[in-house]
């Protein structure tokens, strides 16, 4: 080819850079973008070490101090050195090359401030702020973003009404509803297989809790949409801490995790140290597991197949948790690092059982000692023990010594001013038992003790909410072994005296009944005493223990009068709603199949509403917050109470109207429906008649007519009068 050719030929050729496919160099020589330091956290203070126990404190950190944050790089750990004095030491920092970014924020979160060792606060920062504060702008740009309102998870306290909301659970359908006094409760949201086990308020109501396989989730607001979810498998239990800020969760299967390397062990919160555990508690903000437990199911002493729930139990500022040991120790956690209180359990000799008190300062002083009460049985020569003492100081500030005891039981009262221990005892030829009340005064100098002497053997003990009054159900020990109970509901309360000592007093009695429970309403005053279960008893019978106040002698404690009884046949649990007004009685299939569904009725026994629901599961008033109001907003309120009742009334009226109306709409689409629906038939059974050549409607001859005869009677009045011979 000559020369002039190929240059003809180049001239021609044109070449454009985006029809060269260099994919295959682009592969082979691609270099990854850096990440940045968004994993790298720079930690400040820890000790200055030598060269030689670098690597030690490395293994410290891991093993102790990131296990519950998360996992490092491999050689992700770098504390620098300096010569000082003829030796390599560390300079105080440490950087740590985590391998997700939420690891690395977690350790930010739960390290910056704290005092992890002696001398040594922890200042902990991600090495990316610290990029961003060094390369700060001078000027300062506002960047504008849409906010995003999130739903208030109290919104249904604002409901005009004061109404209360309440679960129902049937077959696979869990409804949440407003309570009316109409016969009708509006629905508010009603979802299938919304759980696979059960349904739980948390105590103040902000949550609904699900249990499900794979773990538990919350739901909240007005939506009714997820809050948050915790993975645990097969969970069986939960608790929540008073004041909702931790969740402890149980299980009869240990926490199983896949092997090293499988890509579902990184999207679990376990760690291997969690391995094999039952019991997880849940930091409800974070979802992260604080501590977990291996605890196998605690079985109760009388009945071998019921688990003794919960495990812990928590102080009334949800800053400790505790557990029995039964006969060798309390264990103390002190929240959120879930550390034993100064490192070790309190021995305590034949600990039995202990409750905290329900509200914190009880004692007054510092508002960090929570008050605690436990017991200890008879041990040779020793008699059994009360004993009071202070958290976290671990001060006994007061003991009790009982002798021929069998059992104890402790009741707190509602405002921590008492505390009763109900103390069974034993003859000395322990034939025969009785029992009596051992009551602390904690808000008087020195604890005083008064005992309350009976004859007979408690049953059942309740304080009445924010008052010094009680009640009991005693029986005779020697009628106990009977199959016809006859027992008697007493009524106590504290007789304050200006000269005198001042004690507790016998209010009234109400003897030969078959009561075995006590339920006070909410806010006191009211009482049900019931049969709970029985297979062939179903009593329920409702108190006033202020009843008729005006004609009240000036000293009496109470004027206690039985004002309504009923039955409710299969009953299986009760429960009062949170204002006090209402309560509900409800047949559960998880007990029986006799007569599923539940009732509600007023705080005399009157009927309201009634529900017969096959395969019925649960009933669950949504508890209330403690109110906001002071006691002289309180006092204010109930000087105005009859002005408000007009207002009540009206209202009253109105939603009958309305429930009237709705139930008469409701009728007439249930008519309409059904002409629909006959014409429709009407029409197609025309078609086929016309097929086949025949008629509409058929007439039959005259001897072969029909004649339907309805009587109908109507009672117009009815008198009943007596003769008298």
């Amino acid at each position: 080819m000559s020369e002039s050719l190929v240059e003809e030929i180049k001239s021609q050729i044109v070449v454009r850079d985006d029809e060269i496919n260099v994919s295959d160099l682009e592969a082979k020589l691609n270099v990854a973008k850096p990440v940045g330091y968004d994993t790298v956290v720079v930690i400040q203070g820890v000790p200055v070490v030598e060269e030689s126990k670098v690597q030690d404190f490395y293994r410290f950190l891991t093993s102790r101090l990131f296990a519950k944050i998360g996992k490092v790089k491999e050689n992700g750990l770098h504390m620098p050195l300096e010569d000082k004095d003829g030796k390599k030491v560390s300079n105080g920092i440490v950087f740590a090359d985590f391998e997700t970014v939420e690891f690395a924020d977690l350790c930010v979160q739960e390290l910056d401030g704290k005092q992890i060792l002696k001398n040594h606060v922890f200042v902990v920062r991600k090495l990316s702020q610290l990029e961003k504060a060094l390369n700060t702008p001078e000027e300062f740009t506002f960047e504008e973003r849409e906010f995003k309102e999130r739903e208030h998870l109290r919104s249904w306290l604002a409901d005009y009404y004061g109404r209360d909301q309440f679960i129902s659970y049937y077959g696979n359908q869990v409804s949440v509803n407003w309570n009316r006094k109409s016969d009708i409760p509006e629905q508010i949201v009603n979802r299938e297989n919304w759980t696979e086990t059960y349904v739980q308020w948390s105590p103040l109501g902000t949550y609904l809790v699900s249990l499900h396989l794979r773990g538990i989730q919350l739901w909240g607001g007005e939506s009714w949409n997820m809050c948050a979810r915790f993975l645990h498998p097969y969970v069986k239990f939960i608790d929540f801490s008073p004041n909702e800020k931790y969740l402890v969760s149980w299980s009869y299967e240990p926490v199983r995790l896949p092997p090293i390397g499988h890509p579902a062990r990184e999207n679990m919160p376990f760690t291997d140290e969690d391995e094999g555990k039952h019991c997880f508690v849940w930091d409800i903000a974070s979802g992260r597991i604080l501590r977990s437990f291996k605890i196998p199911p605690q079985l109760d002493n009388k009945d071998a197949k019921k688990v003794v729930w919960p495990l812990f139990k928590w102080s009334a500022d949800d800053r400790f948790l505790a557990r029995v040991n039964v006969g060798q120790s309390i264990s103390i956690y002190e929240t959120p690092s879930l550390s034993l209180v100064d490192k070790k359990t309190l021995k305590i000799e034949g600990v039995q059982n202990f409750e905290w008190c329900p509200v914190s300062n009880a004692l007054g002083g510092d508002n960090k000692e929570q008050l605690l009460a436990y017991w200890t049985p008879e041990v040779v020569n020793q008699p059994a023990r009360v004993a009071l003492m202070n958290v976290p100081s671990k001060q006994t500030i007061r003991t009790k010594n009982l002798f021929n005891v069998s059992d104890c039981k402790l009741y707190w009262q509602s405002n921590g001013d008492f505390l009763s221990v109900k103390v069974d005892r034993h003859t000395k030829t322990k034939k025969s038992t009785f029992s009596n009340l051992e009551i602390f005064r904690i808000r008087e100098k020195n604890i005083p003790v008064e005992v309350v002497e009976l004859k007979d053997v408690i049953l059942n003990f309740a304080w009445e909410p924010k008052s010094d009054r009680f009640a009991i159900i005693s029986a005779n020990d020697q009628i106990l072994s009977s199959t016809n109970v006859k027992t008697t509901l007493s009524f106590y309360g504290f007789d304050h005296k200006k000269n005198t000592t001042s004690t507790f007093r016998h209010i009234a009695s109400f003897d030969k009944k078959s009561l075995n429970s006590i339920f006070f309403a909410p806010n006191g005053r009211f009482l049900i005493g019931a049969t709970l279960g029985s297979a062939t008893q179903y009593d329920l019978e409702f108190y006033d223990m202020d009843f008729d106040t005006d004609k009240k002698e000036p000293d009496a404690l109470a004027n206690v009068q039985q004002i309504g009884s009923t039955e409710h046949f299969g009953m299986t649990e009760l429960e009062w709603d949170p204002s006090g007004r209402y309560v509900t009685t409800s047949s559960t299939v998880w007990r029986h199949k006799l007569e599923n569904g539940y009732r509600i009725s007023d705080f005399r026994g009157t009927l309201l509403r009634e529900e017969m629901i096959p395969d019925f599961k649960q009933f669950l008033w949504r508890p209330r917050p403690p109110t906001l109001l002071s006691k002289e907003d309180m006092k204010n309120i109930r000087r105005k109470l009859k002005d408000y009742n007009r207002l009540f009334d009206e209202e009253d009226i109105a939603e009958t109207s309305t429930a009237n109306r709705e139930l008469a709409a409701r009728r007439r689409t249930l008519i309409s429906e059904w002409q629909r629906y006959r014409e429709e038939v009407t029409a197609r059974v025309s078609e086929e008649r016309a097929v086949v050549g025949q008629p509409l409607h058929s007439v039959l001859p005259a001897d072969e007519e029909e004649v339907v005869q309805e009587t109908i009677e109507e009672v117009i009045s009815e008198q009943i009068e007596t003769i008298e011979d």
